[in-house]
């Protein structure tokens, strides 16, 4: 099978290597979709702190089911599924405690280990979730990147009828968005820069902030009021954004830190301190985001086609990475067509 691999940064050679024979615990996939994320553009640059080279990448994906072990009963050959892509150790604290994206040793395919960026790919069957027969390859590939906003959005706990401000309107501050929105938040504000991701919050139905050219506090509160947003949610991961965050926040809310930051933040402590802020960390996701995250697409209340922008063939993985770097705000998510 030909496997896409980043012999170091910026660089993708494709090799021929062997497909692994099956366990009887385990499923071979056959490729069908890879999106392309913000922490994916970190290994590209050679910036992520966690990963080193040679890497596959690949871990929003959707795939065919073509062949199964003899203890696998939870999918079968011919479904549709994705991929769950965390590998932990099952042994430390989190991970007997129903917490394994804490999982002390953890993994995750395309940064620690083997990505999905292949023709075939042979995982364990647990790590795999159905996916309606009706859903699209480009879909089944968002779940994963719907399931980090599923889970953060949890993290803030019961958000029905709440007031939610999400700083950042990428991919996955759009989908926090939605997700917040469609979990039964009152109201629902992304605060953004880039005038054209404005405009797919705004097609996405998630009322906008101009960030460049609005006073974002002052825009809070003539939308919600004085009383302001019951949660903030940093969706970039810059130290701008967090401090906006601790800024704007009415004393005793909570702040959800959903963005990845590649450098050191410093905070205002002194103000969390004294306006009693709760701040919560948001990793990965565990298998009931996946799950509802599918339910949410469902039932038809998340958009994603108005936020895929590119498309390029597996041959061109590189090209993804480039129509990133070269149209920054105007790439929202870049996939991979398989065949």
């Amino acid at each position: 099978m030909i496997q896409a691999i980043m012999t170091e940064p910026g660089k993708i050679e494709f090799n021929n290597v062997p497909v692994p024979e099956v366990k009887p615990n385990q499923i071979k996939i056959k490729m069908k979709s890879i999106g392309v994320c913000g922490s994916d553009i970190h290994v590209n640059h050679g910036k992520h702190p966690y990963t080193s080279y040679p890497v596959v990448q690949g871990h929003e994906v959707s795939a065919e089911v073509v062949e199964v072990g003899s203890e696998v009963t939870n999918v079968k050959v011919g479904d549709k599924v994705t991929i769950q892509p965390q590998v932990v150790c099952g042994e430390c604290y989190p991970c007997t405690h129903g917490l394994y994206n804490d999982c002390e040793e953890l993994k995750v395919m395309g940064f620690q280990t083997t990505g999905m960026a292949s023709e075939y790919f042979v995982v364990d069957a647990d790590k795999a979730l159905a996916l309606p027969a009706d859903m699209s390859w480009e879909h089944g590939a968002l779940i994963e990147p719907l399931a980090v906003a599923v889970h953060a959005v949890r993290r803030a706990g019961d958000i029905a009828g709440k007031k939610i401000v999400v700083l950042g309107g990428g991919p996955i501050g759009n989908l926090v968005a939605q997700t917040a929105k469609a979990m039964g938040a009152a109201d629902v504000l992304i605060s953004e820069l880039s005038p054209y991701r404005l405009e797919v919050a705004q097609k996405c139905g998630i009322k906008t902030i101009d960030a460049k050219n609005e006073n974002i506090l002052e825009s809070i509160i003539a939308n919600f009021g004085k009383d302001r947003a019951d949660y903030i949610f940093e969706c970039i991961g810059i130290n701008v954004t967090i401090n906006q965050a601790i800024e704007y926040a009415r004393k005793g809310s909570t702040i959800v830190v959903v963005g990845v930051f590649g450098d050191l933040a410093t905070v205002n402590m002194g103000y969390v301190q004294d306006h009693e802020l709760s701040l919560l960390g948001s990793a990965m996701y565990r298998e009931e985001d996946f799950i509802k995250a599918i339910e949410l697409v469902n039932e038809g209340l998340i958009e994603f086609d108005t936020l895929i922008t590119h498309r390029v063939k597996f041959r061109d993985y590189s090209e993804a990475y480039d129509i990133i770097d070269q149209q920054k705000d105007k790439a929202m998510k870049v996939m991979i067509e398989m065949e």
